[in-house]
């Protein structure tokens, strides 16, 4: 059963004047610190913050308008507001809340952790008819297909997508797997020694439809806690992986585990062989078979940061996230999830000093609880997830207060036949407990 993760202590965010001034010297924009229901306006972008040159598909989901009073309530009064509406619905709704939301959001959360984490606590709450997911578009597609058909999921903000999964579609993996049946064979067909040619293995970053192709192709979801785990389960049954959207976690899990460079091609969809020099012999000796896929929060970390770093604080412990290229992973002293990063900071003798390479919220959030130690985030600029902040309290108190007044708004419904599909992926994955 998931327990409720300790909350954090609310710690002062940088003001719209520092956000702006930061933003002003690199690829953030001074929008980042706008509210986000003006970009919300925009259609299908993804918005200022470390996302905001990457290409948003055009059935991204954009946030309708929400009524003009929450846009005008003060922080206090929104909080006031969530709280009343909260106590209100008592043990009806429960609320999770992802590391890398805002301290705002955190404050209300019944749960907070990362993917995996919010994926067990998803099941924990039966007697809860409301899941309200503080988090990005595909986590919430996930607790819908976890839970049951009489609870619903709601996300605050319907444009609280991810770059990194948009960068795979279902189209782009089917045409994928249809080359690599051309050079392999039949791919779900086991041969003598009773193992598949290939296996796909998807990161949970990715949509409900992709979980699906991956569930009736008897592959796996992970996350970052648990993929070492599941590529050692796939390798049981498979000669190979077919590993999407993010290339860099797929790549330092499976170099962690001994497979040299040379045989993880990288796939670049809609190109032949997935271009990069692929060859049909390359494409026989590989044993992950990488999509192009990445997080633009955790692709600005550098090397060079981490000798600025190390420069300034001989004594500094330096973790990364496993979505870091894999040079900052080999540059840093480990790299871990983001609940793995929380419990390193958390364990460390008093007088510590971290640098730490991840979301910039949740690297602020730890300094702000632990002051007993030294804390700060590789990137020197204020770059927080595009996406996820995105979840402000003004939608979370509008989509409680409706649920107060018996209206439901914002839900996330997965159809049942992919969801059935997904549902053999994700519990294959609840699984693979990490280690």
């Amino acid at each position: 059963m998931t327990t409720s993760l300790p909350m954090p202590t609310l710690h002062a965010r940088p003001t719209a004047a520092a956000r702006g001034t930061a933003a002003a010297s690199s690829s953030c924009s001074p929008d980042l610190a706008a509210d986000p229901w003006t970009v919300d306006r925009r259609g299908p972008a993804y918005g200022p913050g470390a996302s905001q040159a990457d290409r948003a598909p055009a059935s991204a989901p954009v946030q309708g308008p929400i009524p003009e009073e929450y846009r005008e309530l003060d922080d206090a009064t929104l909080h006031a507001r969530i709280t009343a509406a909260r106590e209100e619905l008592g043990e009806r709704v429960v609320v999770l809340g992802h590391f890398y939301q805002r301290d705002e959001i955190v404050a209300h959360a019944d749960f907070l952790g990362d993917s995996f984490q919010l994926a067990r606590a998803a099941l924990s709450r039966e007697e809860a008819e409301y899941i309200v997911f503080c988090g990005v578009h595909f986590m919430a597609e996930t607790a819908d297909v976890l839970s049951r058909d009489d609870q619903a999921v709601i996300l605050p903000n319907l444009a609280a997508g991810c770059s990194m999964a948009d960068m795979a579609d279902v189209a782009g993996v089917e045409d994928c797997w249809a080359q690599l049946t051309e050079v392999l064979g039949d791919l779900d067909a086991p041969d003598e020694t009773g193992k598949v040619p290939v296996m796909p293995i998807t990161y949970m970053n990715c949509s409900a439809a992709l979980k699906a192709f991956v569930g009736r192709h008897g592959g796996i979801v992970c996350t970052s806690s648990n993929a070492a785990v599941v590529l050692e389960r796939a390798f049981e049954k498979a000669h190979r992986v077919l590993f999407f959207p993010d290339q860099h976690l797929g790549r330092n899990t499976a170099r962690a585990m001994g497979i040299g460079l040379e045989r993880m091609p990288l796939w670049s969809p809609g190109r032949p062989y997935g271009g990069n020099g692929n060859t049909v012999a390359s494409l026989e000796d590989s044993q992950v078979i990488l999509w192009h896929g990445f997080c633009s929060v955790h692709k600005r970390f550098t090397v060079d940061q981490i000798s600025a770093a190390r420069a300034q604080h001989p004594d500094v412990r330096v973790i990364v996230h496993p979505e870091c290229p894999m040079e900052v992973v080999d540059a840093a002293d480990e790299s871990g999830s983001t609940d793995h990063i929380r419990r390193a900071v958390e364990s460390a003798p008093p007088g510590s000093t971290f640098a730490i390479g991840t979301e910039i919220t949740m690297v602020g959030r730890l300094a702000a609880e632990h002051p007993e130690h030294t804390i700060f985030c590789l990137d020197p600029v204020v770059c927080p997830c595009s996406t996820m902040y995105r979840i402000h309290p003004a939608y979370l108190a509008w989509v409680l207060e409706s649920l107060v007044r018996g209206e439901v708004v914002n839900r996330i419904t997965v159809p049942e036949a992919e969801a059935a599909e997904a549902r053999l992926a994700l519990d294959r994955m609840l699984e693979a407990v990490p280690r």
